[in-house]
């Protein structure tokens, strides 16, 4: 009952939407052209190519089992969320190439036999709903959840890891099909399809942590927060060498204000160090007032 209560509806509507929308980009663009796609996904459409069986029925054979082995270290709403994720995604999948009036056979519907067309649209269509699915709560791929469970005892990062699956994969895929072009134009394929994810789970525009080590801290912060009107941070710090005593101001701005934020800082402290970091997520309680 416990589990019931952390699912929620719409993670399950917009879950729906994105297996949808990873069927289209990769029904529609990828495999009548015979592109990969990254992952567990990629793996199924060689093994669709070789085999008797569909892509859709390697879906789920190859990643329901990942997920389920991932079960305890993910959670079960993960789990849940992920497998309903792959089956939408494997449902439609099959609707568009063996129900749906759509000839996907030789050639993608919309991009013809074009490859760089298909590599880039099949990219990005895939990587928005693999977004989507991450983004509230699942995932669209296996491969994910072998990498967080298996990177560290590698000791490579999960990223490396997911990297390492798709250039062995793109390999593999070359000496199948005698081939190197179709392999190489689904590096472009994957590139477009992590760029979307990226977009999508962290969103358009990533906001900025900013750290400003300053003498003049309360004239900066007095001109930060009549500009900015950002809630902002005094943190005390001291020289490793110089023993000076120092303040840190610390705010978080969105990418269109650091260059005001650096005029101003610079024109009341011409000596202050300032260090940006990326953020990928930010979280407020709903009653907290900014």
């Amino acid at each position: 009952m416990n589990v019931i209560r952390q699912l929620k509806v719409k993670n399950f509507i917009a879950l729906f939407i994105a297996g949808i929308i990873n069927a289209f980009g990769v029904t529609v663009f990828l495999a009548p052209v015979k592109l990969y796609d990254s992952g567990i996904s990629g793996t199924s459409m060689l093994l669709a190519q070789v085999t008797p069986l569909s892509l859709s029925v390697f879906l789920v054979l190859l990643n329901v089992p990942l997920f389920l082995y991932g079960l305890k270290r993910q959670g079960a709403p993960f789990t849940i969320y992920a497998i309903f994720s792959v089956a939408v995604y494997s449902l439609f999948a099959w609707l568009i190439t063996d129900v749906l009036p759509i000839d996907v056979s030789f050639a993608s519907p919309l991009a013809g036999q074009d490859l760089l067309l298909c590599a880039l649209f099949g990219g990005l269509i895939s990587g928005t709903g693999s977004g989507l699915a991450i983004r509230f709560g699942g995932a669209m791929d296996g491969i994910e959840v072998m990498a967080v469970i298996f990177a560290k005892k590698l000791n490579v990062s999960v990223g490396t890891f997911v990297m390492a699956y798709n250039i062995l994969l793109y390999i593999l895929c070359g000496f199948v099909i005698h081939s190197w072009i179709l392999p190489l134009y689904s590096i472009v394929t994957y590139m477009a399809a992590v760029k979307m994810v990226d977009t999508i789970v962290e969103g358009l525009d990533r906001a900025k942590s900013v750290y400003i080590v300053t003498k003049d801290y309360e004239p900066v912060c007095q001109a930060l927060s009549e500009t900015f009107e950002k809630g902002i941070t005094v943190m005390n710090a001291t020289g490793y060498f110089s023993g000076v005593n120092r303040k840190v101001v610390w705010i978080v701005l969105n990418r269109f204000q650091i260059s005001r934020m650096r005029e101003l800082v610079h024109q009341i402290d011409p000596t202050a160090y300032i260090a940006i970091y990326e953020v990928a997520d930010l979280f407020r309680l709903e009653s907290e007032q900014p």
